[in-house]
């Protein structure tokens, strides 16, 4: 047995195969993310949100290096959560802020010059990458810290969803970028590199994977349900209902199934029945047999 295997067992990590995957997959997203810095939005004089943004401002107004201000600020705030919310942060969160400190510190030096003279162009594929590089360290339950952090300090005393807080404080992180470079134009590319990182987020983690939920109203339930089943290999569920208006019983068809099997699905309905009535909505995950593993 190797040394990474026992000190995996002393921490209670049998699965060490995984583990390792994971946390070479997570320094890949985060290799990423701090190309997308030092390679397109610094040589660009872009500001972005997080704690990466501050790093950013106190840079082009202080000339301290990016990687060090997102070190020191970021352990203040595990500190500071750790005291408010106790000792609940995982290892990857840890590793995330050590590893991305050491990227940008180092790529800082290397990437000096923009390779894109649009500015523009620089926010859009700085906040491209840079979103690819986050969506892949969330997909392996990673986090980089940062507004994460304050965004669940103040859910603990404020009913306030944590998302807003990070938009606000991405916002307000941004608009001081005005204060350094007293360009508007700067401060409005920040945006859209915010803009686009969110989007690519998104993109990322759901992309083909999205999903969808269709509930099906049809006299032809049974035919519907055997098509969804052995058609398409989906699972189905039938539950009992009552129309209001009518007051009579129906039966109500529930499926969950990928957002690119929905044409096929509503193919068959039509074929068996062209007056079914039938609602479909986008889910935010689906775990279990047949779609995602859950990730802890």
């Amino acid at each position: 047995m190797n040394t990474i295997t026992l000190i995996f067992d002393y921490l209670g990590m049998k699965n060490t195969g995984k583990i390792i995957q994971d946390y070479t997959i997570i320094t890949f997203g985060l290799l990423l993310f701090a190309v997308s810095w030092t390679l397109f939005l610094l040589p660009a004089k872009i500001t972005g949100g997080g704690v990466a943004g501050i790093g950013a401002v106190i840079f082009f107004s202080t000339g301290i290096p990016m990687g060090i201000t997102y070190f020191v600020v970021n352990i203040f705030l595990v500190i500071l959560a750790i005291k408010i919310l106790g000792a609940n942060f995982g290892v990857k969160t840890i590793f995330s802020m050590s590893v991305l400190t050491v990227l940008l510190t180092v790529f800082q030096e290397v990437f000096k010059e923009p390779i894109i003279d649009d500015m523009f162009l620089s926010a859009v594929l700085g906040g491209m990458l840079g979103g690819i590089g986050l969506g892949i360290v969330f997909s392996r339950g990673g986090s980089t810290g940062g507004t994460d952090i304050i965004a669940l300090i103040v859910n603990k005393y404020r009913n306030i969803s944590p998302g807003r807080v990070i938009l606000y404080c991405d916002v307000i992180i941004i608009a001081s970028s005005y204060f350094v470079f007293k360009a508007l134009d700067k401060m409005v590319y920040g945006y859209v590199s915010m803009w686009v990182v969110s989007y690519s987020v998104d993109a990322f983690l759901n992309g083909s994977n999205a999903s969808a939920q269709i509930l099906i109203f049809s006299e032809k339930f049974a035919e519907i349900a055997d098509s969804i089943n052995k058609e398409v290999g989906r699972g189905v569920t039938v539950i009992d209902g009552v129309g209001w208006y009518t007051k009579e019983n129906v039966k109500v068809v529930i499926t969950l199934v990928r957002k690119r099997e929905t044409s096929m699905i509503f193919r068959k309905i039509k074929e068996i029945d062209p007056n079914a009535f039938i609602s479909m909505g986008s889910v935010m995950g689906v775990y279990g047999q047949g779609f995602e593993k859950i990730k802890i």
